[in-house]
Formats: structure tokens, C-alpha cells, sequence
């Protein structure tokens, strides 16, 4: 298998309150310190752009361009961690939810590695990463709704989890996604959302979000504003999607459209031209030269550190 992962079934996990005080990391270091960048083109009717070449593509970091050293079309394999609001007012919901999840996970393949996420007042990894359909199926229909959200601490541990999926080897290096359904806001959280947010720019992983709109009363949607920021956040800093449905029957639909995604990206990378090691945030644009096509990979990345000098 291409992972080392020390996940348990049904492990209830509480994050830690200390997620950001580890140290800034770059993106994937190969010797030297290469910025690998995930990159999905859609042209102007949302459709997959995918037969570019690297001479397509520019890259600005900070505004200074870059010389991409790294491009690939390849369909690289996934490590996915699917995570799943079980809070009370999912109920009416959950069944659709399972099926709609239940049909994005029979779409992956077998190089493939998913886990499964519920979430209410606890966050519990119902299955840990596996390539089998029918485990995935199988935690996924355990999900039951009740409780409070606790999405900023599903996230983080999510988030953790994808760090133990560790590649051996070139052929084993694997995109990394969250997929996160919700339908409110953040209710229960021991982590703040600006460090789940710091956490997850520092990471390689690309955040999905799926935010089912209800329509319950003005305190309701004042909360799910809250929760469409955050998702928003989310997605837009790490490279992903929010998507925000208003009807339950939607989510087969962007489910696949996630898959797709998913399947339809550029690795492009580049060393960058500033060669100081501060931990700053350097903000990245990627464009592309054919007309009406638009890139979008995450915002930026912080820059590596310099190791301290023993005495």
C-alpha cells in the first residue's frame, strides 16, 4: 500500500489547541526547494481545460515571474479524506447525503485512498484510508445525525491525517483533497477557524466545500453566513471549490463535479527566484495564455526556514 497510516476505525480524536505552532514548511521539496503547485483550468462555460503544455502556463510569485521547472498532465492518484456533517440538523438530509457520498466513492479508483469523517459536537474517523468501496460505503451508511457542529476540528484532524499518508517512493506521491459537507455554522469547535485556516495554507491538501443552504428563519441564515465565509476561506486559500446547493439533489451532481476536478489537473512547479528562508507568505498567480481560460491553484505558500545553526 502507498500510504503509513496509524488511523484506527471509529477513533474519536480532539484536536490539539497548539495546530500553529508548527513551524512553516514549504511545498513538496525535491532536493531543492521546488514549489509544486495543483492547477485546474476551466474555460469560460466551467468546462476542464486539459490539453495545455507548459508553455501555456505562467507562474508569479509576488509579482516576479518564475521559470516552471515541473509540469505534468499526469492523473496522478488521490489521498481523500471525506468528511460528513451528522449534526442534528442534518437529519431530514443525512439519507440523501450518504447516497450522493456513497456514489463519490465508488468513483474512485484503485490507486486511490479515501477515509471517512463524521462530525457533530465530536469529530470520529469511521474509516480509516483505505482503497476498498465497500469499507468506505459501509462507514459512510454508519453516520447518524445528532448534536452540534464541530466542523474547524474536523478539518484539522483531517488535515492531520492526510499529513501520515506518506509516499515511499516517486510513484506513490498523491494529490490530497477534503471534501466537507455542512449545513451550518460552526458551532462547537475547540480550534478557531484562523488556525484551522494557517493549518491548512500550510499544507498540500486542496479543501472542497459543500454548504447546503436552508432556509429555517433569520437566525439560521445569519449563522449560515458565517459558515459560507469559512467555507468560502477554505477553498479559495487552498486551490479547492465552495459550492453552496439549495436543494439536497444537487449534491450527486457536484459530488461529481469534485471527481472531475479532481481528475483534470496540472502539476505545475517552479524554484523560486527569492532565495531567502523567512517563513513569509509569498502569494502565487498561475495564468494561462489561451483566451477565455481561467487557472486557480492555492493563494500562496510560506516560505521554508533556515535550520538554526547549533553551537
Amino acid at each position: 500500500m502507498a500510504a503509513s497510516v496509524t488511523l484506527g476505525s471509529q477513533q474519536t480524536q480532539q484536536p490539539s489547541s497548539q495546530a500553529s505552532q508548527t513551524p512553516p514548511a514549504p511545498s513538496i521539496r525535491v532536493g531543492v526547494d521546488l514549489v509544486s503547485l495543483n492547477v485546474t483550468v476551466t474555460d469560460s462555460s466551467a468546462h476542464y481545460v486539459t490539453d495545455l503544455q507548459d508553455e501555456n502556463f505562467s507562474v508569479f510569485e509576488d509579482g516576479v515571474k518564475q521559470d516552471v521547472t515541473l509540469f505534468s498532465r499526469t492523473n496522478l492518484p488521490i489521498a481523500l479524506a471525506i468528511l460528513l456533517d451528522t449534526s442534528a440538523s442534518m437529519e431530514t438530509k443525512l439519507a440523501v447525503a450518504q447516497e450522493a457520498a456513497v456514489g463519490f466513492a465508488k468513483r474512485l479508483r484503485k490507486q486511490d485512498l479515501a477515509e471517512v469523517v463524521s462530525f457533530d459536537s465530536r469529530v470520529i474517523v469511521l474509516q480509516g484510508f483505505t482503497n476498498g468501496a465497500a469499507e468506505l460505503e459501509q462507514a459512510i451508511r454508519k453516520t447518524s445525525p445528532g448534536g452540534s457542529t464541530s466542523l474547524n476540528n474536523a478539518v484539522y484532524i483531517a488535515l492531520k491525517d492526510l499529513k501520515k499518508v506518506v509516499a515511499k517512493s516517486a510513484d506513490e506521491v498523491r494529490r490530497q483533497a477534503i471534501v466537507v459537507l455542512s449545513d451550518g455554522e460552526d458551532t462547537s469547535s475547540l480550534l478557531p477557524f484562523e488556525e484551522v485556516r494557517d493549518l491548512a495554507k500550510r499544507s498540500e491538501t486542496a479543501i472542497y466545500t459543500i454548504g447546503l443552504k436552508v432556509d429555517e428563519g433569520a437566525s439560521s441564515a445569519r449563522g449560515f453566513k458565517e459558515a459560507e465565509f469559512v467555507m468560502r476561506q477554505f477553498a479559495q486559500e487552498t486551490g479547492g471549490r465552495a459550492f453552496f446547493p439549495t436543494q439536497i439533489a444537487e449534491l450527486t451532481n457536484i459530488y461529481g463535479q469534485i471527481s472531475d476536478e479532481l481528475s483534470s489537473q496540472y502539476t505545475v512547479g517552479y524554484t523560486s527566484r527569492n532565495p531567502r528562508r523567512d517563513g513569509a507568505w509569498r502569494r502565487v498567480v498561475v495564468r494561462v495564455d489561451r483566451p477565455n481560460t481561467i487557472a486557480r491553484t492555492k493563494l500562496g505558500y510560506f516560505a521554508p526556514v533556515a535550520p538554526r545553526q547549533t553551537p
